[in-house]
Protein backbone atom coordinates (compact mmCIF):
# COMPACT_ATOMS: atom_id res chain seq x y z
CA UNK A 1 0.00 0.00 0.00
CA UNK A 2 3.04 2.48 1.01
CA UNK A 3 4.52 1.34 -2.28
CA UNK A 4 1.20 2.14 -4.56
CA UNK A 5 0.91 5.62 -3.32
CA UNK A 6 4.40 7.07 -3.04
CA UNK A 7 4.61 6.11 -6.78
CA UNK A 8 4.25 8.51 -9.66
CA UNK A 9 2.72 7.38 -12.72
CA UNK A 10 5.12 7.04 -15.38
CA UNK A 11 2.62 7.06 -18.16
CA UNK A 12 1.40 10.59 -16.80
CA UNK A 13 4.52 11.96 -16.00
CA UNK A 14 4.59 15.51 -14.76
CA UNK A 15 4.46 18.01 -17.76
CA UNK A 16 7.62 20.61 -18.12
CA UNK A 17 8.85 19.69 -14.98
CA UNK A 18 12.28 20.63 -15.95
CA UNK A 19 11.08 23.74 -16.86
CA UNK A 20 13.41 26.86 -16.67
CA UNK A 21 10.87 29.51 -16.76
CA UNK A 22 7.34 29.96 -15.43
CA UNK A 23 4.85 28.58 -18.22
CA UNK A 24 1.71 30.62 -17.81
CA UNK A 25 -0.52 31.04 -20.83
CA UNK A 26 -1.16 35.05 -22.22
CA UNK A 27 -4.48 36.55 -22.04
CA UNK A 28 -5.54 36.39 -25.95
CA UNK A 29 -7.89 39.40 -24.99
CA UNK A 30 -4.51 41.38 -25.25
CA UNK A 31 -2.52 41.84 -28.11
CA UNK A 32 0.74 40.52 -25.62
CA UNK A 33 -1.37 37.44 -24.55
CA UNK A 34 -1.74 36.59 -28.32
CA UNK A 35 1.82 37.08 -29.39
CA UNK A 36 2.96 35.37 -25.72
CA UNK A 37 1.04 32.41 -26.86
CA UNK A 38 2.31 32.19 -30.21
CA UNK A 39 5.94 32.37 -29.03
CA UNK A 40 4.88 29.43 -25.89
CA UNK A 41 3.06 27.51 -29.09
CA UNK A 42 6.44 27.16 -31.14
CA UNK A 43 8.47 26.65 -28.01
CA UNK A 44 6.60 23.49 -26.60
CA UNK A 45 5.76 22.62 -30.68
CA UNK A 46 1.65 23.07 -30.00
CA UNK A 47 -0.42 22.56 -31.98
CA UNK A 48 -3.46 22.82 -30.17
CA UNK A 49 -2.27 26.24 -28.90
CA UNK A 50 -1.42 27.49 -32.07
CA UNK A 51 -4.67 26.69 -33.45
CA UNK A 52 -6.38 28.77 -30.75
CA UNK A 53 -4.72 31.59 -32.47
CA UNK A 54 -5.92 31.62 -35.58
CA UNK A 55 -9.59 33.01 -36.80
CA UNK A 56 -11.49 29.77 -38.78
CA UNK A 57 -10.91 32.03 -41.96
CA UNK A 58 -7.63 32.44 -41.46
CA UNK A 59 -5.19 33.09 -43.97
CA UNK A 60 -0.94 33.44 -44.09
CA UNK A 61 0.65 35.07 -47.05
CA UNK A 62 4.50 34.91 -47.76
CA UNK A 63 7.16 36.34 -50.27
CA UNK A 64 8.54 33.46 -52.66
CA UNK A 65 11.45 34.87 -53.80
CA UNK A 66 13.04 32.54 -56.04
CA UNK A 67 9.56 32.33 -58.09
CA UNK A 68 9.06 36.15 -57.13
CA UNK A 69 5.03 35.36 -56.66
CA UNK A 70 2.76 35.65 -53.20
CA UNK A 71 1.47 32.72 -52.13
CA UNK A 72 -1.14 32.74 -49.63
CA UNK A 73 -2.31 29.67 -47.42
CA UNK A 74 -5.28 28.81 -45.61
CA UNK A 75 -5.55 28.20 -42.39
CA UNK A 76 -5.77 24.18 -42.62
CA UNK A 77 -2.82 24.39 -45.00
CA UNK A 78 -0.96 26.25 -42.50
CA UNK A 79 -2.17 23.96 -39.38
CA UNK A 80 -0.32 21.29 -41.38
CA UNK A 81 2.97 23.13 -42.30
CA UNK A 82 3.23 24.29 -39.27
CA UNK A 83 2.49 20.82 -37.50
CA UNK A 84 5.37 19.68 -39.88
CA UNK A 85 7.89 22.29 -38.74
CA UNK A 86 6.75 21.26 -35.19
CA UNK A 87 7.90 17.67 -35.73
CA UNK A 88 11.19 17.97 -38.00
CA UNK A 89 12.65 20.67 -35.64
CA UNK A 90 14.47 19.46 -32.39
CA UNK A 91 14.05 23.06 -31.02
CA UNK A 92 12.10 26.24 -32.03
CA UNK A 93 13.16 29.75 -30.50
CA UNK A 94 10.26 32.68 -31.43
CA UNK A 95 11.51 35.83 -30.43
CA UNK A 96 8.93 39.36 -30.73
CA UNK A 97 10.85 42.04 -30.50
CA UNK A 98 9.26 45.79 -31.02
CA UNK A 99 5.76 46.48 -32.18
CA UNK A 100 6.71 48.75 -35.58
CA UNK A 101 2.59 49.75 -36.08
CA UNK A 102 -0.17 49.01 -34.75
CA UNK A 103 -3.71 50.35 -36.23
CA UNK A 104 -7.21 49.42 -35.66
CA UNK A 105 -9.89 49.58 -32.85
CA UNK A 106 -10.88 47.13 -30.25
CA UNK A 107 -12.39 44.31 -32.83
CA UNK A 108 -9.94 44.78 -35.68
CA UNK A 109 -6.16 45.77 -35.44
CA UNK A 110 -3.02 45.91 -37.97
CA UNK A 111 -0.19 44.74 -36.07
CA UNK A 112 3.44 44.74 -37.24
CA UNK A 113 5.98 43.16 -35.34
CA UNK A 114 9.63 42.51 -36.07
CA UNK A 115 10.62 38.58 -34.72
CA UNK A 116 13.65 36.57 -34.97
CA UNK A 117 12.99 32.50 -35.19
CA UNK A 118 15.63 30.25 -34.47
CA UNK A 119 14.90 26.52 -35.99
CA UNK A 120 17.45 23.84 -34.70
CA UNK A 121 16.77 20.68 -36.65
CA UNK A 122 19.98 19.27 -35.78
CA UNK A 123 23.51 20.14 -33.61
CA UNK A 124 24.77 21.30 -37.05
CA UNK A 125 22.00 22.33 -39.08
CA UNK A 126 20.15 25.65 -37.38
CA UNK A 127 18.33 28.20 -39.45
CA UNK A 128 17.99 31.44 -38.21
CA UNK A 129 14.96 33.88 -39.75
CA UNK A 130 14.58 37.41 -38.92
CA UNK A 131 12.28 39.97 -40.02
CA UNK A 132 8.76 41.47 -39.78
CA UNK A 133 5.20 40.08 -39.71
CA UNK A 134 2.36 41.79 -40.37
CA UNK A 135 -1.03 40.42 -38.46
CA UNK A 136 -4.76 41.39 -38.57
CA UNK A 137 -6.13 40.56 -35.71
CA UNK A 138 -10.16 40.10 -34.69
CA UNK A 139 -13.02 39.33 -32.48
CA UNK A 140 -16.81 39.88 -32.09
CA UNK A 141 -16.66 41.97 -29.27
CA UNK A 142 -14.32 43.52 -26.72
CA UNK A 143 -14.77 40.54 -23.87
CA UNK A 144 -13.18 37.92 -26.44
CA UNK A 145 -10.36 36.82 -27.44
CA UNK A 146 -8.28 38.37 -30.29
CA UNK A 147 -7.91 35.90 -33.75
CA UNK A 148 -5.16 35.74 -36.09
CA UNK A 149 -7.02 36.52 -39.44
CA UNK A 150 -4.16 37.43 -41.88
CA UNK A 151 -0.29 36.57 -41.27
CA UNK A 152 1.87 38.34 -44.09
CA UNK A 153 5.29 37.13 -43.42
CA UNK A 154 7.90 39.55 -44.60
CA UNK A 155 11.12 37.57 -43.39
CA UNK A 156 14.45 36.57 -45.38
CA UNK A 157 13.31 33.25 -45.75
Amino acid sequence: MVFATSCTNPFAPALLRDAKDDFQLGDQRTVEGVFKNFSYAYKYKDTVLYGKLLHPDFTFNYRNYDKNIDPTWTRSEDMIATARLFAAAQDLNLVWNEILYTRGDSLFLDVSRSFSLTITFAPNDILNVFGKAIFYLKRENPSQEWKIILWRDESNF
